[in-house]
């Protein structure tokens, strides 16, 4: 099945744990989904992508299974990611006319050879002319708008759904970078158990991220939240209704949210001296979903001496840059992990 017949355009993937998102030349960010798919047992096929097949989590009959095909950043289930990746395409296509693209994916900085083809391989299998791969903390920079051509040092910490990236850039170039993978899967996970253990409440995984969501916090907030959730009573079974508050959560995600301060401050130490002046002068970029926790920044401030600050968008910075990427590929191809090009012909139509 041909999944891109009309005209060519380039398309820029974050292929990340927990969402993924598309963007097109020429027209920005086209596509914003949870990186989720619903897939028949029996036959294979695709139930539902996205928000759909989220919906589905811990609620299918024996069937159906609703699955993250990706874990801690990288391909988990590989048939799944194909299948994703076909039915993403196959959406993006009924709005545009998109013929052989040229793709870049952004993927982890830690990505093993093995990774980097199953990633390559998925892309390929759905119709791309070329792929090329960009590293995770560089897309986010170029999407958060710092000059990472230029002689100058930045830091950028990109917290996704699977992995943490700290990476320090200069000249086009990763200098130094840590890849941890502990991340808002992590923090949601944490949030399930501390339930768990505190309340005597089983929840879901959804429920634990909307709880982040809405009253996460990394440092005490000036006024403490509350939110109301819905889990089963390990005692009876039964349905029940609790409040939780932002203290709670801080203290949930406290080991979580140290391990990612920890990783900044290792990786700042580090960072040859000149570089490191840049990077006390500019600050830290916080760029990912992770971005958003309440008081990160002024944590991580605190704990490194240096001004923080949250990119713009934070949770599309690396998509960004995929796509600014291929706007000016020619001299943004020095950031590239790597390029492969599709040796077959296209079907003609």
């Amino acid at each position: 099945m041909k999944f891109f017949t009309f005209g060519s355009k380039d398309i820029g993937i974050d292929l990340g744990t927990a969402n993924i998102l598309v963007t097109l030349k020429g027209k920005g960010i086209i596509l914003k989904e949870p990186s989720v798919v619903a897939i028949n047992r029996k036959t294979g096929n695709i139930m539902a992508t996205g928000n759909e097949a989220k919906e589905m989590l811990g609620r299918t009959p024996e069937q159906i299974k609703a699955v993250r095909p990706l874990k801690d950043g990288v391909i988990a289930d590989f048939t799944a990611t194909q299948l994703m990746l076909k039915n993403i395409i196959e959406k993006v296509e009924k709005r545009y006319s998109v013929g052989r693209p040229r793709v870049v994916v952004g993927v982890p900085s830690g990505i093993t050879e093995v990774e980097e083809r199953a990633v390559e391989e998925s892309v390929l299998q759905a119709g791309a002319k070329e792929v090329y791969l960009i590293e995770e903390p560089m897309a986010a920079a170029i999407g958060a708008s710092l000059d990472v051509a230029e002689p100058s040092g930045s830091i950028i910490v990109d917290i996704g759904g699977g992995t943490t990236e700290v990476a320090v850039i200069s000249l086009g170039g990763i200098v130094v970078s840590h890849s941890l993978r502990v991340a808002g899967d992590e923090l949601d996970e944490d949030i399930v158990n501390y339930v768990k253990r505190e309340m005597n409440l089983a929840i879901g995984e959804t429920t634990a991220e909307q709880i982040k969501m809405q009253i996460g916090c990394a440092m005490p907030l000036m006024t403490e939240m509350t939110m109301e959730i819905r889990g089963r009573d390990l005692t009876d079974g039964l349905p029940r209704n609790e409040k939780i508050t932002s203290t709670q959560i801080e203290e949930a995600m406290k080991e979580s949210v140290s391990k990612i301060v920890d990783i900044v401050k290792s990786t700042l130490e580090k960072t040859p001296p000149e570089l490191a002046s840049d990077i006390m002068e500019k600050g830290i970029v916080l760029a990912g979903g992770g971005a958003l926790i309440k008081n990160l920044d002024k944590l991580l401030s605190i704990e490194t001496g240096m001004p923080v600050y949250v990119a713009e968008e934070p949770l599309d910075c690396v998509v960004r840059g995929a796509g600014k990427t291929l706007d000016d590929l020619e001299r943004l191809k020095t950031v590239l992990v790597l390029s492969l090009i599709h040796i077959s012909e296209p079907t003609r139509p």
